[in-house]
């Protein structure tokens, strides 16, 4: 608890008083029989004294005018906005957003903020918390993520302005100055196929059951998102067996996947990815592993049913045993193997840029701005003034080989899994 150093009687009412964790002056008041403190914001003592009269006065207008409110600690306005949106999300509400909210408020917002009252966050409390935000990342964050922040925070100056404990007049303007956009870090065939033996060898060599269950659902995760470029996160996660589609055109299979959940499903509905025949490959491996699978089980889970939230942190840890964590265009993770999708349809130069958004449920905007970089590469026989014999260009052995055992699995299967299908309700 702070202890008193100075105190000076202005009259029976008002008072100011230092406390030894602060050099500004404090203003404690009645008004109606009730007593408020504020900060004068002043460490002079007479500066302190107008400041304490003047406080006094406003208090005393917004009381007989029906304005006055009784302010709350932050921590405590943002707890409660925290509980409200988990409430929400609970229960089938809520923003898919809400809880990069919630996180954004637990590590940056609340140990700031702390107790300091709501009504006391004005520009230059903001300008220390965007200074101590920057120390905190080690960086300058972008504008996704300031924007992301701000939402965060009006979210919690909405519950004080509901709740009386701020007037709308006190919500400060918010800023989103951060850095533009920048590439996404995504990995070359060659680097995946590294990524892929990497965890297989991890698996082959876990100590424990878990761990080994861990390594073994994030090969085949990993091989999904980047045949289908579905986002890693709550798209994946809410996946379940009845979401998997399979039909035949001709000698060809195709599989698609419903994708009923995630950041942008709220506003655009339901999206209908369809995946590259090399899905087939985890799609069986997870098949295997889950033979009494019902149509509403979540796909990616272990064997006992339940989720994991280690499947990031494991792909880290083959990034780095693999020597892939860092790239020319920033640190990857495991979103990393989303942006791979998306550079490697670009690079193959099959599909309109306006068709690859709606696959990958984002924008053409989006993909240009961050895939910009990718654009030269698609048409560099178009740019080139040189020309050359043509040439295929060549897939890896590996890559070339998979693709065969593809098409002689499938047309052999596609007829059990046809008549399993219709058995079981799924695939």
């Amino acid at each position: 608890m702070a202890k008193q150093l100075a105190r000076h009687d202005i009259d029976d009412s008002l008072y100011i008083f230092l406390q030894d964790n602060s050099k500004k002056w404090y203003a404690r008041f009645q008004l109606f029989g009730k007593w408020h403190c504020k900060s004068t914001k002043q460490t002079d003592k007479d500066e302190a004294l107008a400041a304490a009269r003047l406080l006094r006065m406003e208090w005393k207008i917004k009381a007989e005018t029906g304005t006055l409110t009784k302010s709350k600690r932050f921590r405590d306005v943002a707890e409660r906005c925290i509980l409200a949106m988990e409430h929400e999300l609970a229960h089938g509400g809520g923003k898919i957003s809400y809880k990069d909210y919630i996180g954004a408020l637990r590590r940056y917002h609340i140990p700031f903020f702390d107790r300091t009252y709501i009504t006391s966050l004005d520009q230059d409390k903001l300008k220390e918390f965007d200074i101590w935000r920057i120390q905190k990342a080690g960086k300058v964050l972008n504008k996704s993520t300031l924007l992301t922040h701000n939402a965060a925070l009006q979210m919690v100056f909405k519950e004080a302005v509901a709740r009386q404990w701020m007037l709308p007049v006190q919500v400060p303007v918010l800023s989103n100055k951060g850095e533009q956009g920048a590439r996404r870090a995504a990995f070359s065939e060659e680097e995946y196929e590294k990524v892929v033996e990497t965890i297989e060898i991890m698996r082959d060599n876990s100590r424990k059951e878990k761990t080994r269950q861990i390594r073994e659902l994030l090969l085949d995760y990993a091989d999904v998102v980047v045949h289908t470029g579905i986002r890693p996160g709550t798209e994946m996660e809410e996946l379940t067996w009845s979401d998997i589609l399979m039909s035949r055109q001709g000698h060809q299979v195709i599989f698609k996947i419903k994708v009923r959940k995630g950041k942008t499903t709220k506003h655009t509905g339901t999206r209908t990815v369809v995946c590259k025949d090399e899905f087939v490959y985890p799609l069986m491996n997870l098949m295997e592993r889950f033979p009494n699978r019902k149509p509403s089980d979540k796909i990616f889970v272990l064997a006992d049913g339940t989720s994991t939230n280690e499947l990031g942190k494991t792909f880290v840890s083959a990034l780095e045993e693999a020597d892939l964590k860092t790239s020319p265009d920033g640190p990857r993770t495991l979103y990393s193997l989303r942006h791979t999708y998306i550079t490697w349809q670009l690079l193959t130069r099959t599909l309109r840029i306006d068709v690859l958004a709606r696959q990958c449920g984002t924008s053409i905007a989006m993909i240009e701005q961050h895939y910009s970089h990718v654009v030269p590469s698609m048409f560099e026989e178009e740019l080139s003034g040189v020309t050359f014999d043509k040439t295929e260009k060549k897939s890896s052995a590996k890559s070339r080989e998979r693709k065969k055992q593809i098409q002689l699995k499938l047309s052999g299967r596609f007829n059990e899994w046809e008549a399993e299908a219709k058995r079981r309700g799924c695939i």
